[in-house]
């Protein structure tokens, strides 16, 4: 989605704010979230000044109205895995990065930053992956947020117990840097970079 867009749909909307469409709808028909409606039709149109204030009213991070980047978080214990990851991404040049390395410290950044994908390792010093995938599921102002998680085990009962913790996808130990990249712009249903 092009980021120098000035006025939005309501669902161009939702994915900036990371909030549903309905919730977008709500704050627009109750006057909270100021726009118009295209004359003739029922559909409702956001300008970027109006999606600007309602965002700093409402504490959402502007930063993706702004860069337009998506924004990704990479959580491992592994810190050399963490700045390969920091590397493979950061060339790609559309992601805006963040790191952590335990259960914890990933709490506080989905809480924080609010990313559109977290990449998590399920083996954490601290929390697991499992326990960390059912805080962010709890919180319902997170569905949007996505989940791949990582890890070397393979055993499917506990791939399965991932995904019904709210994990939406899981890559086996070890995988290439670019096969990663990939499965995350899959999840992201942005395209996928072009071989050089």
């Amino acid at each position: 989605m092009s980021n120098n867009k000035t006025v939005f749909t309501t669902g161009e909307a939702a994915k900036i704010c990371k909030v549903s469409q309905q919730t977008i709808i709500r704050c627009f028909d109750n006057g909270t979230l100021k726009g118009f409606r295209v004359p003739g039709s029922r559909f409702r149109r956001i300008p970027r000044d109006q999606l600007f204030v309602f965002m700093k009213d409402n504490g959402i991070p502007t930063d993706a109205l702004e860069s337009g980047k998506k924004k990704l978080l990479l959580v491992d214990d592994d810190q050399d895995l963490v700045d390969l990851l920091v590397d493979c991404f950061s060339r790609d040049g559309r992601f805006d990065i963040r790191t952590a390395n335990n259960g914890f410290d990933a709490g506080m950044q989905v809480k924080e930053f609010r990313p559109d994908l977290v990449v998590l390792d399920v083996m954490l010093p601290d929390i697991n992956g499992r326990e960390v995938c059912q805080r962010v599921r709890s919180d319902r102002t997170m569905d949007i947020v996505k989940i791949l998680c990582i890890s070397g085990m393979v055993e499917m009962d506990r791939i399965n117990d991932l995904r019904a913790a709210g994990a939406n996808d899981f890559m086996q130990k070890p995988f290439t840097t670019d096969k990663l990249l990939d499965r995350v712009c899959e999840l992201l249903e942005i395209d996928r970079p072009v071989a050089i």
